[in-house]
């Protein structure tokens, strides 16, 4: 039952009770997708619970460019490890666009771990120009 959040398995069992007890790892990398995007799109120091929550504002990063895409790789890969436990082995990547674009993106490999094994898996993330970042599996 990894598979998805706590919150996301609590509004699944009433509908299917029979769930409990079997892994499907395609929901597992549904549920990090939709978590991908919560954490890649909270800004840091929004979130009180945990003041280091979230990534900087991409407006604060402009005037060091292209020195802050490391930082930003680095941001990136320190809150998938601390906020998505079912992933390890992170690593992300600047993929540089050929093309003037008003965006960043990067990819995010990391290892899935179900009950049974360790699933390769990879994310492509794009950063707009907004500071919004998309995820895709």
């Amino acid at each position: 039952m990894r598979e998805q959040r706590l919150l996301e398995r609590i509004r699944l069992w009433e509908k299917e009770p029979d769930r409990r007890s079997r892994e499907d790892t395609g929901r597992i990398i549904d549920s990090v997708l939709m978590h991908l995007q919560r954490i890649l799109n909270t800004k840091i120091g929004s979130v009180q619970i945990a003041e280091d929550f979230g990534l900087p504002d991409f407006t604060d990063l402009i005037d060091n460019y292209p020195e802050s895409i490391r930082d930003l790789e680095r941001s990136i890969r320190k809150m998938v490890l601390k906020y998505e436990p079912r992933l390890s082995s992170v690593k992300v990547v600047f993929i540089p666009q050929e093309e003037a674009k008003l965006s960043l993106d990067f990819q995010i490999t990391a290892e899935l771990e179900t009950e049974d094994e360790k699933v390769p898996v990879m994310f492509e993330s794009q950063m707009e120009s907004s500071g919004k970042m998309k995820v895709k599996g």
